[in-house]
């Protein structure tokens, strides 16, 4: 654009955005309506956008975000048919899975019962229907992963709404993830010390939950300033320091997953099992640590939560790995069972012979070995290895008393 056709484009932009570029320019080595030097300073642009955003409508915002932009040659992004894609696919395949889950437990196992940890995670699939609707429709359908000048101002308000809901119903799905580990690992680990530390686990993970719940219900004063911020009348209310809410919330959150890792690979060392088997569970364990990977991951999205002059693509990141850390973490409670049905699909590449010749139908929930004795569960029982139940079960006689 030359110098003649940016003196064109002044009139068209809003007299309280004008204001911002012309003070700000004098922080700056260029001159206004210098374009090739205002463009290349992306601190320039950064602080004309807080500016324009505090002293304009959002209507007047966006229109000289648009102008502005497009005089500079930006191209147009749009990142929302890859978190369409990742957000249907995943979630599909979870909800397919916990149904294998539920279904195997039920019919197909010798003692045909659902667990608590089994109702717990059917309660987080229950949950990832709407989430999956209102990821596709409220988030997809009101511009994640587009520029918020690229989209009309009517669309923020959307936006923000169902941005909130999601943030609600991820809090209340990992909650139970993590709750129904807690209760899985109390079937897996007999002994009473680490029962004591499970029951305490669980309990902090609903405490957890439900603070974390109910503080994002309550992070804005009246609630609907959460949205109505980004409406052309000038909102009036506030919200806490959501960065401080959002780290502590992802900080917390990876602590939990690595103590859920933690703990039962330190009682696999204790066990006295054959090299082999204890490598075989905690490759299962490890699989875990998936979750805290991508844990992390979302952590370092939410460094800058509160401070976005770019919201619809600035909030990509963390919705796409919000979306991701929850399907993950439901797959992974699901592992266990899914060695279980493949053992069954195919037992001669899964089974041992010797595990064949044994109990291997024993499902977690207990039942009756070849020699006529009642086992108590354990996850050991399934991994359908029977004589490393038996292993683990003389191991903890012997730590616990």
């Amino acid at each position: 654009m030359s110098p003649e056709d940016f003196d064109k484009l002044i009139p068209e932009i809003p007299s309280c955005a004008l204001n911002c570029l012309t003070t700000l320019i004098h922080n700056t080595s260029c001159t206004f309506g210098d374009l090739p030097c205002m463009c290349d300073d992306e601190e320039y642009f950064d602080a004309g956008t807080i500016c324009v955003r505090a002293h304009c409508m959002m209507s007047e915002a966006l229109k000289t975000m648009n102008l502005t932009q497009t005089a500079c040659g930006r191209p147009y992004r749009d990142e929302s048919g890859q978190y369409t894609s990742m957000n249907i696919a995943s979630g599909v395949v979870t909800i397919l899975l916990v149904i294998a889950r539920l279904f195997f437990k039920r019919y197909l196992s010798d003692n045909g019962q659902i667990g608590p940890d089994d109702w717990v995670i059917f309660a987080a699939i229950v949950i990832s229907v709407p989430a999956i609707v209102i990821n596709q429709v409220g988030l997809v359908g009101h511009g994640i992963g587009k520029d918020i000048w690229t989209l009309p101002a009517p669309e923020l308000p959307l936006f923000a709404k169902f941005f909130f809901i999601g943030e609600v119903f991820y809090l209340v799905q990992m909650s139970l993830v993590k709750l129904s580990l807690s209760l899985f690992y109390l079937y897996v680990f007999p002994g009473p010390n680490i029962r004591r530390l499970l029951i305490g686990t669980a309990i902090f993970n609903i405490v957890f939950g439900v603070v974390f719940v109910i503080t994002a219900m309550t992070q804005c004063v009246p609630l609907d300033y959460y949205w109505a911020q980004y409406y052309d009348y000038p909102p009036k209310g506030r919200c806490f320091d959501l960065n401080a809410f959002a780290w502590a919330n992802a900080g917390l959150g990876l602590a939990v997953d690595v103590w859920m890792i933690i703990l039962p690979l330190i009682q696999i060392k204790r066990l006295n099992l054959h090299w082999k088997k204890k490598i075989g569970v905690v490759v299962m364990f490890i699989l875990g640590t998936f979750v805290s990977i991508i844990s992390l991951l979302r952590l370092k999205s939410v460094i800058f939560f509160a401070e976005l002059i770019n919201p619809t693509w600035d909030q990509w990141n963390v919705a796409w790995w919000s979306t991701m850390e929850v399907n993950i973490g439901i797959i992974c409670t699901c592992l266990p069972t899914v060695r279980l049905i493949l053992q069954r699909m195919f037992p001669k590449i899964l089974s041992s012979g010797d595990e064949q010749s044994n109990d291997a139908r024993l499902s977690r929930a207990g039942g009756t070995s070849s020699r006529g004795e009642t086992q108590r569960p354990t996850f050991l029982v399934e991994l359908s290895t029977t004589t490393l139940a038996t292993d683990a079960r003389s191991s903890y006689k012997h730590f616990d008393n």
